[in-house]
């Protein structure tokens, strides 16, 4: 395998250009480039299929723009070419101008014959991969692979107020192979320490642009949910010895965040009956990553609808799929699993299921340590000068006598409405006034319940 090619070089920093070149090598042979037809997996009337739907919706084509459409290498574009003019389905249209490629476009049988495929499928992009090929793939880059060492987790929450009991029950959970329940009062900071916690998992994956199930092509790569490196793509399709096979897309280990939007229809393989095509579901856009259901009990879903759908994938690590066209198959179900939610647990699951979960973590108000640092860091942020003084007041005085439970949402809040208050004014400065006026605009007065339901 020959090293990064030198058209990389002005994108990747000098001092790092060593470390991607061995991250490419190791890519490619995870998935080395196919150079013959039958490497890639696929049978040749399938990729007659779609190179006639490009040509389609492109008109004329180069051969070296059917390569770099369909994700192929030079031979294989060849051969499906080759077998299209020979079922004259394909020909070649006249040079323009200087150009030394050959173009290509349909000729009536042919443009018949992509009507009838579009009609059946309105996929048209890169050559997909086999099931088999992405099922091994997901097993040889599984999240549970790595082992998230106490430091690992230190250096997550780096800058980031945490408990440290807290944090240390957070960190083998990522290690279990078992789904996180994290639940408490809102404003807990369930959700921003868990989109933290993701940033533990690292390394890069690869993700097929779209995968072959007995020839339905449902598209996995979503760029909401996969952040593409895209100083790591291959090189010129032409170039064989190069680069991985670029039908997979490298990523960092996906993130997926879904909250209240979140409907049944998201779990399945979504068809979209306008265009004809197929989507992979949530979990899948998430193997070899992180899931985070946000918000648990306000989805269009009900949590025993979504626990029971998940019954079996989180306890054999496969999930049972259908195309629209009611092929079944599996699929790995490799991901961190979090749950997050305000309300409480005995509300929106059973104890069987809550027992499946394995990590109940709840997360508490916040000691006045963590509370003042967070003030503090909130005033670093803002350029505000820190009065422990004013700290001490918000604690002692406001909370202490309402016994209004510190939360670490609290302090960002107070401080920007009372900074709020003094960019109004004009005049004044940031003290116990401003923040006690923030204080009576942030929480409801006693008695506003009577207003419910007005």
């Amino acid at each position: 395998m020959s090293s990064v090619p030198l058209e990389l070089h002005s994108a990747i920093p000098g001092e790092d250009f060593d470390a991607v070149t061995s991250e490419i090598t190791r890519l490619a042979r995870l998935v080395p480039r196919p150079i013959r037809l039958e490497a890639t997996g696929l049978s040749l009337t399938f990729l007659a299929e779609l190179l006639g739907k490009h040509l389609a919706s492109a008109g004329v084509l180069t051969t070296s723009q059917l390569i770099d459409r369909l994700a192929l290498a030079g031979p294989v574009v060849d051969q499906v070419l080759q077998f299209m003019r020979a079922e004259a389905k394909v020909e070649v249209r006249s040079r323009l101008g200087q150009e030394a490629e050959l173009r290509f476009g349909l000729t009536d049988l042919g443009r018949k014959e992509a009507a009838d495929a579009l009609s059946r499928s309105g996929y048209v992009g890169p050559a997909p991969v086999p099931l088999d090929d992405y099922v091994a793939l997901v097993a040889k880059q599984s999240v549970h692979g790595q082992v998230i060492t106490r430091q690992a987790v230190v250096d997550t929450f780096q800058g980031f107020v945490i408990a440290e009991d807290l944090r240390d029950r957070l960190g083998p959970a990522l290690n279990s192979r078992r789904a996180m329940f994290l639940y408490g009062h809102a404003g807990t900071g369930k959700t921003y320490t868990a989109r933290r916690l993701s940033r533990a998992l690292k390394g890069l994956v690869l993700v097929p642009h779209a995968i072959s199930v007995n020839e339905s092509v449902i598209e996995v790569f979503d760029p909401l949910c996969h952040q593409r490196m895209a100083f790591m793509d291959p090189p010129a399709p032409a170039l064989l010895d190069q680069g991985f096979d670029p039908r997979y897309v490298a990523c960092e280990r996906p993130i997926v965040l879904t909250g209240g939007e979140l409907a049944a229809e998201m779990l399945e393989v979504q068809v979209d009956a306008a265009t004809r095509t197929y989507a992979a579901p949530i979990q899948m856009k998430a193997n070899n990553g992180f899931l985070l259901i946000d918000d648990l009990g306000r989805q269009r879903i009900p949590p025993a609808v979504l626990f029971n759908r998940w019954i079996v994938p989180l306890d054999t690590g496969h999930d049972s799929l259908t195309t629209g066209k009611g092929h079944h198959f599996e699929v790995p179900f490799d991901l961190v699993l979090v749950f997050s939610t305000n309300l409480r647990p005995q509300d929106i699951a059973d104890e069987a299921f809550l027992r499946r979960l394995g990590y109940k973590i709840e997360f508490t108000p916040i000691s006045p340590a963590l509370y003042e640092q967070i003030w503090k860091d909130v005033c670093t942020e803002r350029s505000v000068a820190f009065d422990p003084r004013l700290v001490e007041f918000v604690i002692r005085e406001l909370h202490g006598k309402t016994r209004i439970p510190m939360l670490p949402c609290h302090p960002r809040d107070l401080l920007g409405m009372a900074l709020d208050r003094v960019a109004y004014l004009g005049a004044g400065q940031l003290d116990q006034d401003a923040i006690r006026w923030g204080w009576e605009s942030y929480f409801l007065h006693k008695g506003a319940d009577e207003f419910e339901g007005a």
